[in-house]
């Protein structure tokens, strides 16, 4: 858009003089500008990133380490390098800016210095501490929102997806326009009410990203009169659904049990679209689906939008709640999927809780204490005094097998005890469909 004040307001440099401006292409066009301060396009050039992170002082500080971890991740994910963690402990945030003063000057003297391109918050921003961010920094500024917002428009493929995603773009820019139009202050007319061409525009601005807000909420309940007709068509199978935290295997365990090839990947949200498949195991048909993974602080807009790719947990008779044992927040991990599946309507499902990669699973992150990592009859390798690997029988003797029934521990990666899984599944499967389709003829493992 030109800065000329006398430009009429609806001609784009980028376009055809004589093009119209529909509501499309301007919401289009809008959500590009303010997508300017995301991380798009870092394929030609990685931008580097410094992360801020503001916990509590109640926070332990190995807490705060591994939330960073996986800011950082989230980072690397989205396409950019991580340069430079700060942390600042406060009660709570500072209203204006979100850190300290001091702490604010330090951040800006480490930008300055190292030429770093943005700085990614592990929380979410409000409009003005966004737009006082980037006054005082002069980078880009990202909170965990946007970031992963960003990363979930670069996996959707489907056009339900990315739908999905669209809307949850608008839906965060709509209170952020306001920053968007900055560059005509200048041009503003004082005094009150007297208004400036930019304020004009950002008025105009809303209106078309609310009409866009709508017509994507109008287009999705297409999409789900689609996904109901579906999900109707099949009738008479059992349900089930991989659910879990982010990169916790999902994908693989789905392209073992389903013989398919889902894209798998050890990113984070390396799987947004759904995808369902027909499993027959030992004689006995089910329907499997992937879905998106849940991760800490998933923003409320994304959960909205992903209305119809959930509705698969939602509907599923059975899921199957994949856990990464060599995470050293695991339990933390199993918390924000049980408190996700509760905002969605999906906690009181039959659940089979499955323990996963634990071929790369460390005894001495949960030893504690303990030398023995918690193990009966274990004892350090003779060389480097390291655990050794619990074996499954070590494993299924574990606290970690109490916390529900059933309980199974696999490595999807490396194929160990996938056919207890398979067995385990047939069973499970079986009892449901004789408590769902009571009429329907039992299955006939002979066939």
């Amino acid at each position: 858009m030109s800065n000329n004040p006398g430009s009429k307001p609806r001609q784009n440099s980028t376009r055809h003089p004589g093009a119209t401006d529909t509501a499309k292409g301007r919401a289009g066009r809008i959500l590009a500008k303010g997508n300017k301060d995301a991380t798009y396009d870092t394929a030609q050039e990685q931008e580097s990133a410094v992360l801020v992170a503001v916990p509590d002082k109640r926070q332990p500080d190995t807490t705060t380490q591994e939330y960073l971890d996986e800011l950082a991740f989230l980072t690397e994910t989205a396409g950019a390098q991580v340069v430079k963690r700060f942390v600042q402990r406060l009660e709570k945030p500072d209203v204006r800016t979100f850190v300290g003063e001091g702490k604010l000057a330090e951040i800006k003297a480490f930008v300055n210095h190292s030429g770093a391109s943005m700085v990614i918050f592990d929380d979410d921003l409000s409009p003005s501490q966004l737009r006082n961010l980037e006054a005082e920094l002069k980078v880009k500024i990202v909170d965990r929102s946007l970031l992963i917002i960003d990363i979930f428009a670069r996996r959707a493929k489907s056009a339900t997806a990315r739908t999905q995603v669209e809307l949850a773009q608008y839906q965060y820019l709509l209170p952020r326009l306001t920053g968007l139009w900055t560059h005509l202050d200048k041009q503003r007319g004082g005094g009150v009410s007297q208004r400036g061409p930019g304020e004009t525009e950002i008025e105009t601005d809303r209106r078309v990203v609310r009409d866009r807000i709508s017509f994507l909420k109008e287009k999705l309940k297409d999409f789900d009169k689609q996904s109901i007709t579906q999900r109707k068509s099949r009738t008479g199978l059992v349900r089930v659904a991989l659910v879990g935290y982010t990169n916790v295997g999902k994908s693989t365990i789905m392209n073992l049990l389903s013989r398919s090839d889902v894209f798998a990947e050890n990113k984070l949200f390396a799987t947004v679209d759904s995808t369902v498949r027909k499993v027959v195991l030992d004689a006995v048909p089910f329907l499997l689906s992937d879905t998106v993974g849940f991760i800490r602080k998933l923003p409320t807009r994304l959960i909205e939008s992903f209305k119809s790719t959930l509705d698969e947990i939602r509907e599923a008779d059975l899921l199957m709640h994949v856990v990464d044992i060599s995470h050293p927040s695991f339990e933390e991990h199993i918390e924000v999927v049980n408190d996700t599946l509760k905002d969605i309507g999906a906690a009181n499902k039959p659940v089979l809780l499955v323990f996963n990669k634990i071929d790369q699973y460390n005894p001495e992150a949960d030893a504690g204490l303990d030398p023995n990592g918690g193990f009966e009859d274990m004892n350090p390798d003779e060389e480097d005094g390291t655990l050794i690997r619990p074996t499954l029988e070590q494993l299924q003797a574990t606290y970690m097998a109490k916390m529900h029934d059933p309980v199974i521990f696999i490595s999807a990666q490396e194929r160990e005890n996938i056919d207890e899984l398979r067995a385990l599944l047939v069973r499970k499967v079986g009892e449901l469909h004789r408590q769902r389709y009571p009429n329907q003829p039992e299955y006939d493992e002979a066939e």
